[in-house]
């Protein structure tokens, strides 16, 4: 696919004036990106119209609601890696919402889609976009295990937009992420690393097997996935509260062992450890805003011991909680100098 489209165009300002072509640009992504101070939007790897599939990264923090859609590339199947903030994707009487530490597809089709991220929170997160070709030739061969969103896609028969899941990122997947913006390849070897990279995420989202087709050791992985997603929906909507192991085990229908065994596998963190993280990036989000001070944030998580509370924020965000905000200020007045 060539980088711009070519198209003739009849004068007709005087008699035997020549056919003249006129050059259009294609549809760029970077413009905006450029809308929003102290972005940071970079293309890791390959490029829409060159190689059918773009890796990008994005950080930034909105003082208003962003339209993420205006992002969204015509025409292709994007897959959203997210580490940090909230976004949702409405169409068709359907809706996404990606929480941090999520991941999920979309199609794109004609700009039918809605798309927003929340003001006042740090965004970051990859898109990887593909063209319908791409995955024709990459998925040409697969034995009808593709999704089939994906599916359909590939083969051209659904080119309106349409959304998949969301699921939640694995501990691996997000250690990954995090090797995409420091890749450990030498540098004439990097564009071969990273198409492997993107090859390893089509793997790893594109593919599922459900009801007779399913197999075995496929269902174990898959329950133990949605056991975890459960107890993590659990601990959001109770931030504030102390529940015990017992108590999510009876609402995920496991045994209190079994699901703390099976959650430190998926996410490579206990229960407690999870819940302090979440409780954390929460509290960082309300001191960011500014209408909370230090006691109210550790109050709002759940955290009666102002002591303790500042010991684990700065434990996990790395600075202590009444600094963060001015830290997270300067943060985003060198992206923006950048």
């Amino acid at each position: 696919m060539k980088d711009t489209a070519i198209i003739e165009s009849t004068a007709s300002a005087c008699p035997g004036t020549r056919h003249r072509k006129q050059r259009i640009e294609p549809w760029r992504e970077a413009p905006v990106w450029e809308t929003i101070p102290g972005s940071d939007w970079r293309q890791l790897y390959g490029g829409f119209h060159q190689l059918g599939v773009s890796l990008e990264w994005q950080e930034f923090e909105s003082p208003q609601t962003f339209e993420w859609s205006r992002s969204f590339h015509p025409d292709s199947l994007e897959l959203c890696l997210n580490l940090e903030g909230q976004g949702t994707i409405e169409g068709a009487g359907e809706k996404m919402e990606f929480a941090p530490g999520t991941a999920g597809f979309y199609l794109t089709g004609t700009g039918s889609l809605r798309g927003s991220r929340a003001p006042r929170q740090r965004q970051r997160f990859v898109t990887v976009e593909f063209s319908r070709p791409f995955l024709r030739d990459r998925l040409g061969a697969c034995d009808g295990a593709l999704h089939p969103l994906v599916e359909a896609f590939a083969h051209g028969d659904r080119p309106s937009s349409s959304l998949g899941g969301v699921h939640r990122l694995t501990a691996g997947q997000e250690q990954r992420l995090a090797d995409l913006r420091n890749p450990t390849a030498l540098q004439g070897a990097r564009p071969l690393w990273y198409e492997a990279k993107v090859l390893e995420l089509m793997a790893e989202f594109f593919f599922e097997r459900r009801g007779e087709d399913e197999l075995f050791c496929d269902r174990q992985k898959r329950l133990a996935r949605e056991r975890a997603d459960r107890v993590i929906t659990i601990l959001r909507k109770r931030l504030d509260e102390t529940v015990s192991l017992k108590e999510i085990g009876r609402e995920v229908g496991c045994s209190p062992f079994h699901l703390s065994r099976t959650f430190s596998a998926e996410t490579g963190m206990t229960i407690s450890q999870y819940l302090r993280r979440l409780r954390m990036e929460r509290a960082a989000e309300l001191l960011r805003s500014g209408k909370f001070n230090v006691t109210e944030a550790a109050m709002a998580v759940g955290y009666s011991s102002l002591s303790y509370f500042s010991q684990a924020f700065c434990q996990t965000m790395g600075c202590c909680p009444g600094l963060y905000p001015l830290k997270a200020a300067e943060q985003v007045t060198a992206a923006s100098a950048s």
